[in-house]
């Protein structure tokens, strides 16, 4: 995964200011496909009905989970929540005994006469109240969505495994409307259509428990484009409630964008076809807060604000989803026994995620200077963003430490850090390697090698792992990842920029209309229930520019009230903000009532930017432009 968190950290910062399954050997049965039916025309009260057909049994009890913790996630989603009125029949359809022994398990009793399984499943789109991370329901791109005219189909959500069918042939029957448009990368074995013409069953094959929840489903009313990029053919698939984007206005974006991704990654092509199913957000009461994607390996759930311009959209759809296409690189074809062998109620976590997310994340950035689609500056300002951004969490956590233990405090609060200090760390040993190879090799070449060593049925010990990529590459990358990954020293960034002839300046930056450099510019009162501009306003040109005074409590942003309550959704929008846009905020200074009604302008503040240094060397120069260009 990438989760590409946008929401759930603006309220909790202001309120403190991608595998195959061990065999169990219990619960034996004939080996047939299992026949699952999901029927999108029987939704009752929100709740879609989900039967389970295994085949016999030959013991007396067994055991049926649905995930607590689904791949890319690294956090408890607990989809067992959702489920209800679960009944176990026998052949001659009476009720089976049963136990539910925690929030996502049942045990059957006199298993050898169990027909079926019947259940009923809630969505969780229209029950979040944060986006998920750290709450009580999945973040939403690996939610689920039930309504009229769209259902997001993250399977994990509506189908189990039993313990030692998990390697089992899955037969999947979904039952929906004719006139629904059905998108999947799930292999297609045909259609029917009912005796009355309204309905139709389409059949899927999924060679075992792990493919039914690597590839989401998305069917409704909504819009589909296809193109080929370098061999892949892309499927991009978008639900706009309210029609103000589509795939077809998106589609030259996209292509553009994986265009790029294929010439950055070269020879590396690992599936044949890429599904991107986009959920845009229409901001009600219940409609998903989570923005960000979820990546499977050939495929990404994105859930994205609809209000925002097409040309923000695009833009967050590029770092957004560049980053999820760029899992095919890991963990699709590099990635550990943790990975492979995935426990969904009892998983196990790798010390990598600074390669996982972290290298991953640093491609999505790095594709982009390399291709042309940035320049150099924007790129040295993603970069310096992310080392604001790290410094503000714990710069002095061993990652590998953090990785292991990332669904456990204090660890689970430090990981959206993979996004920041680890796509740091893959910019430390991509220039590393450029120096030692004097700009022959970088981490890409590095990720390849292992691609070839390891590949998608192959995976790698994970305690080997960083002693296996010192044997391959240089003796500097063992001291690096001893003092700074595995240990907890923070990295001296300038060690680094210097090798590449860059030195800090301090320069007018970039920023956006919430952050400043990565630090929140509001605050949040909870005695009050207010939110508030603090004292780095005054470092952000635009709001300076308006006036703007630190604890000014904002009242309302183009006429939607803010309270603590609101302020999620309300600053996520703020976040989208792009020059040239007219807003309206009313402030309270002290009981006085200010108004802005303007057009928003680019917003600078003071802060650390890179420059190339006027002494550099004809080396230094030479490792930079195969650091960015390749």
């Amino acid at each position: 995964m990438k989760i590409r968190i946008i929401s759930a950290l603006f309220l909790a910062m202001m309120l403190a200011s991608c595998s195959a399954t061990k065999k169990s050997g219990n619960d034996l049965a004939v080996s047939v496909p299992i026949s699952t039916q999901i029927n999108l025309t029987e939704v009752v009260n929100d709740k879609v009905p989900v039967v389970i057909n295994p085949g016999r049994f030959t013991s007396e009890t067994v055991t049926y989970h649905l995930p607590k913790v689904v791949q890319g996630t690294y956090s408890v989603s607990d989809f067992g929540k959702y489920v209800d009125n679960f009944k176990a029949y026998d052949y001659d359809g009476n009720e089976l005994s049963f136990k539910k022994t925690d929030t996502n398990t049942w045990v059957i009793n006199n298993a050898v006469n169990l027909d079926y399984l019947r259940y009923e499943v809630n969505d969780t789109f229209d029950i979040e109240v944060t986006g998920g991370i750290g709450g009580d329901t999945p973040f939403s791109p690996a939610g689920t969505n039930i309504e009229p005219d769209n259902y997001v189909l993250n399977l994990h959500g509506f189908i189990g495994y039993f313990d030692s069918l998990r390697n089992n042939q899955y037969k999947l029957e979904v039952t929906a409307p004719l006139d629904f448009v059905r998108s999947s990368a799930l292999q297609n074995a045909g259609s029917t259509t009912s005796a009355d013409g309204k309905n139709m069953t389409t059949t899927y094959l999924a060679s075992r428990y792990f493919d039914i929840t690597d590839n989401p489903m998305m069917y409704g009313k909504f819009s589909v484009e296809e193109f080929e990029v370098g061999g892949i053919k892309v499927v991009l698939s978008v639900y706009s409630p309210n029609k103000m984007h589509s795939a077809t206005s998106l589609k030259d974006a996209m292509y553009k964008m994986m265009k790029a991704q294929k010439a950055f990654l070269e020879d590396i092509n690992s599936t044949p076809r890429y599904d991107i199913f986009l959920y845009l957000s229409e901001a009600k009461e219940d409609s998903p807060k989570g923005f960000g994607a979820l990546e499977h390996h050939t495929s990404t759930v994105v859930v994205m604000p609809e209000s925002i311009p097409n040309e923000a959209l695009e833009e967050s759809l590029i770092e957004t989803v560049s980053h999820e296409f760029f899992h095919i690189v890991s963990p699709l074809s590099v990635h550990s026994e943790d990975v492979h062998y995935f426990d969904y109620n009892n998983p196990t976590f790798s010390k990598h995620l600074w390669m996982y997310e972290g290298v991953t994340e640093y491609f999505a950035n790095l594709f982009q200077v390399n291709q042309g689609l940035i320049s150099e500056d924007e790129f040295y300002n993603k970069m310096m963003a992310k080392i604001q951004t790290s410094m503000q969490m714990n710069d002095s956590m061993s990652f590998t430490e953090m990785s292991e233990n990332v669904l456990d405090d204090p660890y689970a609060k430090q990981y959206y850090n993979v996004y920041q200090k680890g796509a740091l760390i893959g910019m430390c040993v991509d220039i590393l390697m450029r120096e030692e190879s004097n700009g022959q090799r970088g981490i890409l070449s590095l990720m390849k090698e292992l691609s070839n060593k390891y590949g998608k049925n192959k995976p790698f010990e994970d305690d080997k792992l960083i002693d296996e990529i010192v044997t391959m590459t240089y003796p500097s990358l063992r001291a690096f990842f001893d003092t700074h990954v595995i240990g907890k020293i923070p990295i001296n960034y300038n060690e680094f920029f210097d090798k590449v002839g860059l030195e800090l300046a301090v320069s007018k930056v970039e920023t956006g209309y919430i952050l400043n450099a990565g630090a929140l510019i509001v605050g949040g009162d909870g005695q009050k229930g207010t939110v508030f501009f603090n004292d780095l306003v005054l470092d952000n040109s635009f709001w300076a520019d308006q006036g703007v005074l630190p604890n000014d409590v904002i009242k309302e942003v183009d006429g939607v009230v803010v309270t603590l309550q609101t302020a999620n959704q309300i600053f996520q929008d703020v976040f989208m903000w792009k020059p040239g846009q007219d807003i309206e905020m009313k402030l309270d200074r002290n009981g006085e009532e200010i108004i802005i009604n303007t057009k928003t302008t680019q917003s600078y503040t003071n802060g650390q930017g890179l420059k190339s240094k006027e002494d550099a060397t004809e080396s230094q120069i030479k490792i930079r432009e195969a650091w960015l260009k390749g």
